[in-house]
């Protein structure tokens, strides 16, 4: 079980700021262990409620929010992460949960059941909030990321390309999805999350990047399709 809690800004990059950014980045902070030379792959899962509460409430810009979902790094993972990020204003707290690759197929399937077998209230409390809101898989969202560190003040910088996702088929672990892009391969997500306030020389860096501010999420982007919703 793992708990963090701390502000997060996203923004829209283009391709080359991505690479000058990286530079900067690699010679400055402490590359996340699984980069590599490429990055790494990120797969979630999204649930939502059969109303759609979760995405209506981030398009709506209601402030106390939140989101469920599965995520793994790789498809031959044995585990999977449940975990549920709630929004409060400029606050994010995100709870996380590692589950066998078994009980992530179940709770794809919609057997919330398998969640009970875990002592952690946090299991309980997902249980309760899917099933009692009738939670349903929506979308998987699957993109690369790199990611640095500052440790100094829990800063945590994740630049994610080649977004793609499904609304067709929520098997986690295939190997073989059948994905589409959510917007132009061009267009990169920045994610820059911290506790309190920004470093001064990262918030330099960030600066002399040319970027905009991004509102809607990778969820919202996954649901193209069901949802018609074109990125503005």
């Amino acid at each position: 079980m793992n708990t963090v809690a701390r502000q997060e800004k996203k923004y829209l990059i283009g391709t080359e700021e991505a690479y000058k950014l990286n530079h900067y980045l690699s010679s400055l902070l402490t590359g996340d262990k699984h980069n590599g030379l490429s990055g790494y792959m990120v797969r979630s899962l999204y649930f939502d409620t059969i109303y759609d509460n979760d995405f209506n409430d981030k398009v709506e810009g209601v402030e106390l929010r939140r989101k469920i979902r599965l995520r793994i790094y790789n498809a031959d993972d044995e585990f999977a992460l449940l975990e549920m990020k709630q929004k409060e204003g400029m606050n994010q707290l995100k709870r996380s949960l590692r589950i066998t690759r078994k009980e992530a197929e179940e709770l794809s399937k919609r057997n919330y059941s398998v969640l009970l077998n875990h002592k952690e209230d946090f299991a309980k409390e997902c249980y309760a909030i899917m099933n009692m809101q009738c939670y349903l898989p929506k979308t998987i969202v699957q993109y690369n990321r790199k990611a640095f560190v500052a440790k100094e003040n829990n800063t945590r910088i994740t630049i994610d390309s080649n977004i793609l996702s499904t609304e067709t088929c929520f098997n986690l672990f295939d190997k073989s999805l059948n994905l589409y892009p959510v917007f132009n391969k061009d267009n990169i997500v920045l994610e820059v999350k911290y506790d309190g306030f920004l470093l001064g020389y990262i918030k330099d860096i960030l600066e002399s990047v040319n970027k905009s501010e991004l509102s809607m999420s990778k969820y919202c982007l996954g649901r193209t399709i069901t949802k018609s919703y074109l990125y503005k």
